[in-house]
This record gives structure tokens, C-alpha cells and sequence, in this order.
């Protein structure tokens, strides 16, 4: 590896000669604007407004270099390659003043062969551009404006270029790994062992193997091995100089398949792929393969078109979340990061998240860790909410792009369905992107359109990941278009930036629905780190940076007044906040699970921040749980009772996205908010059903009295619980009554919090100065209940533990 903190950088002028050009320490991975951060040079963008006073830093030149030193047992052997992982993005390479490579995408990895260069001692150098530059200079070719050009002519993060919920900076420089590779006569250049066929009995396996060799030669072999140290196939191959094809069968008896973490168990065999000539290993790979299979299932009916995954011949109903970037620094992302947040995914109940298109192909690590966990991954394309030009070189570069990425990611059994882009099929069709263009202009961009995603990506798809099906475009048809609610995935944003009432997601179904969501505050650490006040206040000048939507507040605001009491304090605020958008989401979840099998997935927009920021995420950008993940966590459980009213009567079903069914009692209770039994009525022998909701029983309201303000309903079957709320919160009757909360102790398993309230209390929150993780939060606490939480504070001074509750603020 030739990363590390041993490399130097300098703003590049042509004029000033490289002998006076002050030279300052830096790393790889990283990026200009994080080396300038270290060093002080620039103010943290996260913070307050600053990020308005970096965008200089990707208006100008960079230079990077290094002094690379190859071992004499290195430089002996044959063939050298210089590999780099990531540079972003209009880059130029030199060795030993020698121009070897030029670059123009952020997602491609590019090897050269500087055999001829390479020296012991060695001087590597890249030179990096301003964006806006190149951008510019293309977008003068054209006799039009591409929709949300200039961004669409570069391959590098679409996000960085500013969104609802992120700052624009556009980073520069070598975000992942530089490296030497050498070898004698042959290596393995690519392994992908692909699974072809499953049954109880037996899996049927093929090695497809890329040998890269200098010269002919017989005397090789490829041995496969699996984790028990077992000899599974022992091949030779001829090589014949340069790149050779070889696809060697593998079998495996009474296989372990790959499940999600909701369904069984996500087994991983260990594979050892060697190469050897004469006995010796000449080089090994070693490949983690899920054994499994997983179709998307698209099928007319009579109402429309199914979608739907099928996980080893098994219909799955996918819950969870749309996932961005970590950071918009991305080689600041930790391996730590990445494990809290999957584990974080998990905890939540999700099975699957959609890597978003505006973002990044993620690192290895983040798809070996959904595979460890069983997550399965939607990976869009790197294209979002634009469209892109057609040009020649455009298009190779798009494809090699493609290449890269679908051969890097295949093999990773979390990996469900590719698709092409996010929103630009809708955008093109109902965002007014065609008005003032001529109709040459608007054949020409719409032709482009299907080159990349109907002609280049989904050959590549076909021809390197086949087992795995492509999709055009997220949404097949856009909010605007009827067949939205009976066709392919949709993203409802009526909700929000149409203003409809959160009702709607209950009138409205779609077959699966792959983005929807609702705005909140951060959390008050994340509020207090970017404002670096002690305080919460919602009226600090940084939050004019850190909300990026222009009518988010007042959104905010208006939806809250509909269905909660609009706090006075910032602190209140920001907690109801983030209740609206609790309230809303986890109603569209459940809506849309009540409504299974027409309905077969409901991922939200979003899970995770890239910095901390009013938005849409359940996690903010301190990696703090916000309302939302708590409570999508309860809406996401396998074994889910759902209850509704419909011609006045209680409705009731258990929804089951489990692997086997259970029999047991259904219990429903309707009491008063001081825990007076009012009504209560016991199902015997209820079953569930894993593949159709069914409605187990109705309870006519109308056959006895209660106030619907001050009471609820408890449901009870086996393990689940869940508590059903007759009107919205700000009409609930909620008593004022303080809340006991135990001091809290130190346990094996955490701080320890006992909280008990003789009355109803809605929606506690804990919190304290010492910030850190809640076992549980935001939840209702029952009569007389005493309930237990955990406390994983960050530091391990003593605690005060705080609480909010919903109580207080309705009366």
C-alpha cells in the first residue's frame, strides 16, 4: 500500500516553480479539504456557517506527491502495476516525470503498468483540477442545458454538489487506497464464484477466474479450498499470456443458504482460491459466498404489476431505510462507523437498505458487513435527479464505470437488485425539465437517457451479475403518473413537499414504496455541536446553513400544529419534532404492511446524515437515534398486530414476516389513561398467516361507552404488544402527573433506569447532558407500569438522566 501520512500537498500554480511551492504534510485516503482541516488552514465546515467560507478549495489546483521506495526483492520481479482505487476526479499521474495517467471518475479504479518506469527510488505525483472547469468547458458544447448541469458532467458524488439535507463540497483528491502490485508471471486478476442452482441436496457452484500472464506456460493449477481446509476442486490451466477466462465447477453437499437476519441465519462459506505453479502458491484470494438465490418478481395482474423480492424462492417483505453517504468527507468514515451504523440497521428491525444514487458505491467493508448481518442492499447507479450527456466518451466512461463497480460488488450475497438511477425518469417526465427545449433537443437528451440506462447498464448487468435483476429507475412512474399506486416502486412525496396530511399514506398504497419521508431537528448534542452553544436555540444564525430545504421550518411547523401541540421552547421544539416525524413515518409503515402481499416493502427516506443537519434521517449526524429509529423499530418487528377503525369498529390483524407461524391468544383491552379497564374481549387460537393479512377480529365501538380522548387499547399475542390511540396527539385528554425515575446504577449490562408513572405517559423522552445510546426511548409508558432502560453513556462520568413527555405539553 502506498497510503499514509507521509504524503505532501500544495496549491498548484503553473508559475510558481516546484522548488519554492511550500509543500505540507498529508494523507491517503483522503482529500484536500480534510488535509486543510488538519493542519488548520480552514475553519470546520460542520460548524456554525463556515461552510461558505471553504468553497474556494475546490476552485483551485492541487498537487500531491510522494517519495516511494520499492525493496530490491519487489523491483526483481516482472511486472508492476500502480492501482488507484479512488481519485477524485479530474486528476493527472505522473512517475518519475513521466505522465502515466489521466483520470475523469471518482468511482473507477484505474491500473497501469509502469514496469517500464519503476526504479527503486521514485517520485509519484498527482495533479488535481477544479471540477467547475471542465464542467464548464463541456457544458459549452451544448446547444441546450441538461437538467441540473453542471454537476451531470462530472463522475464523482452528485451529492457533494449541495441537496436538501447536505452542504455542497466538492471534494478533491485520492479517497481510497493507492497501491503497488507486483508480480512474476501470472495473477488472479478477478474471482467471482457464482451460485447456479440450490436445493436441499445440493448447490452447483462456478469459479469464474480472470488469470493475468506475461508469457505461455502449462505448469499451473487453481486449487479451491473451502473453510474446513477441504480440497473442493484441484484444476490445471494453460496460461497464454495476457488475460485468460477460466470457469471451474464447484458442489457443494446439503447446503447452508444466506438468509436476512429476520429469517435465519446469514452463513458465509470461506473460500481459498489459489494459484500454483509446481506446488508453491502463487497468489490466493480468499472469497466470503452466501449461498442463496434472490429474484424481483414483477408479474401483471389485475390491478397492475407486482414487485416483490423472492429470497430462496421465499416472498420477503423488505423493511427499512434509504441510505447516503456516512460523511461527506468519505475517507473519514471509520470501520467503527461503519459497524455501529449496520448494527444500529439491525437492531431497527430492516432487512434491507437502498444505497442511493446521488451517493457512492459503498467500501468492500460495507457490503461484507451487510452480508455478515443480512442485509440485503437495492444499489442504484451513481445517477440522481438530473440528466446526463451522450457524448462518445461519456458513454465509455459510464460503462467502464459500470464494469468496475457491478465486478468489485457481485459477490456479495447482500447485493438484491441494481438499478440504474434515482428520479430521472420522473424528473424528465413531470419536473418541467423538457420546457423551452426544442423537440431535436429533447429527442436527443431522452436518447442519451436510454443509452446509459437501458442499453449500457443493464447489458452490464446481464453479462457480469446476471443472477441479479436490473430496474430502470427509482420510481417506475412518478407521483404524478396514476399507475404509481398499482405499478413497479414509488417515491410519495405528497407528503411533504405537496403538503398532504399524513393520512394520505393510508389512502394511497403502492406495491412497494422505495422513498418516503418527513423532516426533524437532530438531536440536541448534534445541535449543540454545530452551533457550539450549550443551549438549544432554533433561532441561532447556523441553522440558516444547516436546514437546506427553503420551506423545511415551515413545514415543519405546519404539519406539527395538524397533529401535536406546538411547543414554545426550542428544547420542546425539537422534541416534537421529531415525534411529527415519527408519527407520520411509522404511519406509512404501517400502513403499507397492513396492506401485504399487495404491498411488499416500504423503505423510508432516510436512515443516516453526511454531517449534522435538520433532515429527513432517523440517525443523525452524531450517530444519535432520533424518534424515528426507536419507534421504526417497533413498526419494523417481524410480528406486528396492527389495529385501524373502519365503519365503527376496531379492526384488527397480525401481520407476520417471520419463517414459521404460531397459534396463541389475541388479547385486546381498552382502558382509561389511568389504567381503568373499560371494554376487553380474548381471540382464542389465532394463527398467523406469513403470506396475506387477514382481519382476526372487529370490535364494535359503538356498543359501549368511553371517551376516545382519554383512553387507548392495549393488544396483546404472544410476545408482541402494541397500543392503538383513537385520536390524534394533540386532542389526547393526557394526565399531568410526574414521571419516577430511579437513580440511575451501573450494570454488567449498561446504566440501569427503572421509570413508573401511575398514569398513562406518552411519548417519554430521556436525555441527559452526557450524551449517548437509550436501550429505549420515546415510548409510551402504561399505568403503573415500571418499565426498564439502559442507559451506554459516551464517557463514563456520573449521569443525571432527564425526561420529556407529551403529557405536559397538551395541557
Amino acid at each position: 500500500m502506498l497510503n499514509g501520512d507521509d504524503w505532501k500537498f500544495a496549491e498548484y500554480n503553473k508559475l510558481i516553480p516546484e522548488e519554492v511551492i511550500q509543500w505540507e504534510t498529508a494523507t491517503v485516503p483522503g482529500s484536500v479539504q480534510t488535509d486543510l482541516l488538519k493542519l488548520g488552514k480552514i475553519p470546520d465546515p460542520f460548524l456554525l456557517k463556515n461552510e461558505d467560507s471553504i468553497q474556494w478549495v475546490s476552485e483551485r489546483d492541487w498537487m500531491y506527491k510522494k517519495e516511494v521506495s520499492i525493496p530490491s526483492e519487489m523491483l526483481e520481479k516482472k511486472s508492476h502495476l500502480l492501482k488507484f482505487e479512488g481519485l477524485d476526479t479530474y486528476a493527472e499521474i505522473r512517475l518519475n516525470d513521466s505522465l502515466i495517467l489521466k483520470t475523469d471518475n471518482a468511482f473507477r479504479t484505474y491500473e497501469v503498468d509502469v514496469s517500464e518506469i519503476i526504479k527503486q527510488n521514485n517520485k509519484l505525483v498527482i495533479g488535481f483540477s477544479p471540477t467547475g472547469r471542465i464542467e464548464n468547458f463541456k457544458a459549452a458544447k451544448l446547444d441546450y442545458k441538461l437538467p441540473e448541469a453542471p454537476r451531470v458532467f462530472t463522475r464523482k458524488p452528485q451529492f457533494q454538489y449541495g441537496w436538501d439535507w447536505g452542504p455542497t463540497i466538492k471534494t478533491m483528491g485520492a479517497w481510497r487506497d493507492i497501491s503497488l502490485v507486483s508480480y512474476d508471471i501470472a495473477r488472479l486478476n478477478d474471482v467471482y464464484i457464482e451460485t447456479k442452482e440450490v436445493s436441499e441436496e445440493k448447490a452447483t457452484l462456478v469459479a469464474h477466474i480472470e488469470i493475468e500472464s506475461q508469457e505461455y506456460d502449462n505448469g499451473f493449477e487453481i486449487e479451491v479450498i473451502n473453510n474446513t481446509s477441504e480440497k473442493l476442486v484441484t484444476q490445471p490451466v494453460e496460461l497464454y499470456g495476457g488475460l485468460g477466462s477460466y470457469n471451474i465447477p464447484i458442489t457443494i453437499d446439503n447446503p447452508k443458504l444466506w438468509w436476512t437476519h429476520n429469517l435465519g441465519e446469514p452463513f458465509l462459506y470461506d473460500f481459498n482460491i489459489r494459484l500454483k505453479n509446481g506446488g508453491t502458491i502463487v497468489d490466493e484470494v480468499s472469497k466470503k459466498v452466501g449461498v442463496r438465490t434472490i429474484e424481483l418478481i414483477t408479474e401483471k395482474d389485475s390491478i397492475g404489476e407486482s414487485f416483490y423480492f423472492k429470497l430462496n424462492d421465499k416472498p420477503v417483505y423488505m423493511k427499512g431505510a434509504n441510505y447516503i453517504p456516512q460523511n461527506i468527507f468519505l475517507s473519514k468514515v471509520t470501520p467503527s462507523e461503519r459497524e455501529k451504523l449496520l448494527n444500529d440497521v439491525v437492531d431497527a428491525n430492516m432487512n434491507m437498505l437502498r444505497v442511493w444514487g446521488g451517493g457512492v458505491y459503498e467500501d468492500d467493508l460495507f457490503y461484507d458487513l451487510c452480508d455478515e448481518k443480512g442485509i440485503l442492499i437495492w444499489q442504484d447507479f451513481m445517477f440522481a435527479c438530473a440528466m446526463y450527456p451522450g457524448d462518445t466518451s461519456f458513454l465509455e466512461n459510464v460503462k467502464q464505470e459500470a464494469i468496475d463497480n457491478v465486478k468489485r460488488l457481485r459477490q456479495h450475497p447482500s447485493i438484491a437488485l441494481w438499478c440504474g438511477n434515482n428520479e430521472n425518469s420522473e424528473g424528465w417526465h413531470r419536473w418541467g425539465w423538457q420546457e423551452g427545449k426544442t423537440e431535436d433537443q429533447k429527442i436527443e437528451i431522452w436518447g442519451n437517457y436510454q443509452k446509459v440506462f437501458n442499453d449500457i447498464l443493464p447489458k452490464v448487468v446481464d453479462s457480469l451479475s446476471p443472477s441479479i435483476s436490473y430496474w430502470e429507475s427509482s420510481p417506475k412512474y412518478g407521483r404524478g403518473d396514476k399507475r404509481y399506486q398499482f405499478e413497479g416502486d414509488a417515491h410519495d412525496w405528497w407528503v411533504w413537499h405537496d403538503g398532504y396530511p399524513f393520512e394520505h399514506f393510508e389512502e394511497e398504497v403502492p406495491r412497494f414504496m422505495s422513498e418516503f419521508g418527513f423532516q426533524s431537528f437532530p438531536s440536541y448534542e448534534a445541535i449543540s455541536y454545530f452551533t457550539q452553544q450549550d443551549s438549544i436555540d432554533t433561532s441561532h444564525p447556523s441553522f440558516a446553513s444547516h436546514q437546506k430545504h427553503s420551506r423545511g421550518f415551515q413545514l415543519i411547523k405546519e404539519y406539527m400544529a395538524r397533529d401535536f401541540p406546538v411547543p414554545t421552547t426550542s428544547e420542546d421544539y425539537v422534541y416534537v419534532s421529531q415525534l411529527v416525524q415519527a408519527y407520520g413515518i411509522t404511519k406509512g409503515i404501517t400502513a403499507h404492511r397492513r396492506a401485504k402481499p399487495y404491498n411488499m416493502g416500504t423503505l423510508y427516506w432516510q436512515l443516516n446524515d453526511c454531517w449534522p443537519v435538520v433532515s429527513w434521517s432517523s440517525i443523525d449526524g452524531l450517530d444519535n437515534w432520533k424518534a424515528l429509529h426507536y419507534k421504526a423499530k417497533r413498526a419494523f418487528e417481524n410480528r406486528k398486530i396492527i389495529a385501524w377503525e373502519e365503519d365503527e369498529a376496531l379492526q384488527v390483524t397480525i401481520v407476520d414476516d417471520s419463517k414459521n407461524v404460531i397459534k396463541d391468544s389475541l388479547h385486546i383491552s381498552i382502558k382509561d389513561f389511568e389504567g381503568n379497564l373499560i371494554k376487553e374481549q380474548t381471540i382464542h387460537n389465532v394463527q398467523t398467516n406469513l403470506q396475506k393479512n387477514e382481519v382476526v377480529t372487529t370490535m364494535k365501538l359503538s356498543n359501549f361507552e368511553f371517551d376516545p380522548a382519554y383512553s387507548y387499547v392495549e393488544l396483546t399475542f404472544g410476545a408482541s404488544k402494541t397500543l392503538y390511540f383513537f385520536e390524534r396527539p394533540k386532542d389526547l385528554k393526557l394526565p399531568i402527573e410526574d414521571v419516577k425515575i430511579s437513580n440511575p446504577y451501573i450494570t454488567e449490562d449498561g446504566w440501569k433506569i427503572s421509570i413508573t408513572s401511575n398514569s398513562l405517559q406518552k411519548d417519554v423522552f430521556l436525555h441527559s447532558d452526557i450524551f449517548g445510546h437509550f436501550s429505549d426511548n420515546f415510548f409510551d409508558l402504561l399505568p403503573g407500569e415500571s418499565k426498564t432502560v439502559y442507559y451506554f453513556p459516551k464517557t463514563e462520568k456520573p449521569i443525571n438522566i432527564k425526561f420529556k413527555t407529551l403529557n405536559k405539553l397538551n395541557n
